[in-house]
């Protein structure tokens, strides 16, 4: 029999390599073809459909008011929803503290009640102020009923009008003015602005904590926040922050320990989410935040550092503020100078979803700066990712004989009463504040440097403007260059694995060319006995 001569070979091969790319594409059409929704698809179309009330509450008799003081509205509340109110006095939004096992500390109540941060750095002492954001009525100081069910403020949550405001300085009493009755016929649930009246404006002003969480975000593009872009998914905060008998899904680190009723992206996406598998392998080690969260603070700037320590200058002896060039606040009396940025890269570390928290009491070296709460985690922690991160970085009083960071009072409504933002004297708002809180002061202080790690899960980029394979895999300058523990390729250098990838390469191009060379010797033989 005739073997082929050297076109009928080429023939043969290119009708093997077509018949090999016509099988590629006819896999990849299957594999991509629509045998129902895709899982992305799915979630455009739950989230399309807005929810609406299933009553209107303009109907209610117990409703119609007029309400001489907010408790009243409670009572109506409560007349129907009977239970609720047990449900929001046993969460944390009401009692800002939860029970945590803190790794070193044992098992502890922790909370906005006795962790601090480097921010306004506490609320103890500061009631009047702080807890215009609490989800109740009147607490003013320590003697607030914490049991009274008609403290708590339903309204905050559930006003659906845009009418609600608490007061400034009105430890959560509502604002002055406010028409009670017309605000409680329209509640339902809670949409964004509920959530970012304090989430979106903690810390004093828009966007000073998180970085990724704003007030553009009430409204904003899917370039922003594919989630809650009005062109995008058009989601609430509460579609994925679900709640359970008025416990929401979801925990900042810098107030929980524990990886529990965390909200997770595979919740809805699933553990392999990408048709490359590739992709999906970079899941077991790297959260998804940290590739669909290039950059945050994409509309307005964040507070990057605080430096408390130069607070307290005044002009004409009155205080001042200045700005930078963006419009924040570059200083202010009452709080010091402040360094902001926008379209911020993050930082990055691993974390296992548990953390530590630096407690009111405990002592500290000031001669470096202190954590505030350390997120733990390794490579070869089991249940450890890269996440991206904001930190914030701060100079803040502290006891320079006890060595324990000090709660100030900052906010007082009683001129010479201790408050810090009125009398500009640390000393007595440093007496004052750790009166409050039962621990000791000196008479000394200082200023030491401080940071706080915020985890970033919010301002998610469409999935064409993801980090690239380049920001990582590169010799310099790379997004993970300080993040350590792992071999990543082109990232690092390994002696014995560069040696070993030579020595592999080496060995492919010899057996192709013994290979070549064989067959080439065995075909002229063959020619020549012919």
């Amino acid at each position: 029999m005739r073997r082929p001569g050297r076109s009928g070979m080429k023939k043969i091969l290119l009708a093997l390599v077509g018949l090999a790319v016509v099988a590629s594409l006819v896999v990849t059409a299957v594999r991509r073809s629509d045998a129902g929704p895709k899982p992305i698809e799915a979630l455009r179309a739950t989230y399309r459909t807005k929810t609406k009330p299933s009553v209107d509450h303009a109907l209610f008799a117990q409703l119609k008011g007029p309400f001489a003081k907010p408790q009243l509205v409670t009572a109506a509340c409560i007349s129907c929803h009977n239970g609720r109110h047990t449900e929001v006095m046993a969460s944390s939004h009401w009692n800002w503290e939860r029970i945590e096992y803190v790794e070193g500390k044992g098992i502890r109540a922790i909370g906005k009640k006795n962790v601090l941060n480097n921010f306004c750095i506490g609320v103890a002492g500061s009631q009047q102020s702080c807890d215009k954001c609490h989800a109740g009525y009147g607490w003013a100081d320590s003697s607030f009923d914490f049991e009274d069910p008609l403290n708590v403020d339903c309204l905050a949550c559930h006003d659906n009008g845009g009418t609600y405001a608490k007061k400034v300085g009105g430890a959560g009493m509502p604002a002055d003015g406010l028409d009670l009755a017309l605000v409680a016929q329209k509640v339902g649930r809670p949409q964004r602005t509920n959530c970012g009246t304090c989430h979106f404006l903690g810390g004093g002003g828009n966007n000073v904590k998180h970085g990724d969480l704003e007030m553009a975000q009430f409204d904003t593009t899917r370039d922003v926040d594919v989630h809650m872009g009005t062109d995008g998914a058009d989601m609430s905060c509460v579609d994925c922050h679900k709640a359970e008998k008025h416990q929401m899904l979801g925990k900042a680190y810098s107030l929980s320990s524990m990886n529990r009723n965390r909200v997770a992206c595979e919740s809805c996406h699933g553990a392999v989410p990408h048709e490359d598998d590739l992709l999906n392998q970079h899941g077991y080690k790297v959260a998804c935040q940290t590739c669909h969260i290039p950059e945050y603070a994409k509309v307005n700037a964040t507070k990057m550092r605080w430096d408390w320590s130069t607070a307290g200058k005044l002009k004409d002896g009155k205080p001042y503020e200045e700005e930078d060039g963006q419009g924040n606040h570059a200083y202010m009396s009452i709080k010091g100078s402040f360094v902001w940025a926008k379209n911020v890269k993050p930082e990055y570390a691993w974390f296992d979803g548990t953390a530590s928290h630096h407690l009111l009491g405990e002592k500290f070296d000031p001669s470096r700066p202190l954590v505030l709460n350390t997120l733990y985690g390794a490579y070869d922690e089991p249940d450890a990712k890269i996440i991206p991160l904001k930190v914030h970085r701060a100079r803040q009083i502290y006891d320079t004989k006890n060595l324990m960071l000090i709660q100030p009072k900052l906010f007082s409504a009683t001129p010479g009463d201790g408050g810090y933002w009125g009398d500009f004297d640390w000393n007595t708002a440093a007496a004052a504040g750790m009166r409050e809180v039962g621990l000791p002061y000196s008479g000394s202080y200082g200023f030491a440097e401080t940071e706080m790690n915020w985890p970033l899960n919010h301002m998610v980029a469409p999935k064409g403007k993801a980090v690239s394979c380049e920001e990582c895999h590169t010799r310099e300058g790379g997004r993970l260059a300080s993040v350590g523990g792992f071999y990543m390729p082109g990232r690092d250098r390994s002696t014995w694995l560069d040696g070993l990838g030579k020595l592999l390469l080496l060995g492919t191009l010899a057996g192709v060319v013994v290979h070549g060379g064989a067959r080439f010797w065995f075909w002229r033989r063959r020619q020549g006995g012919m």
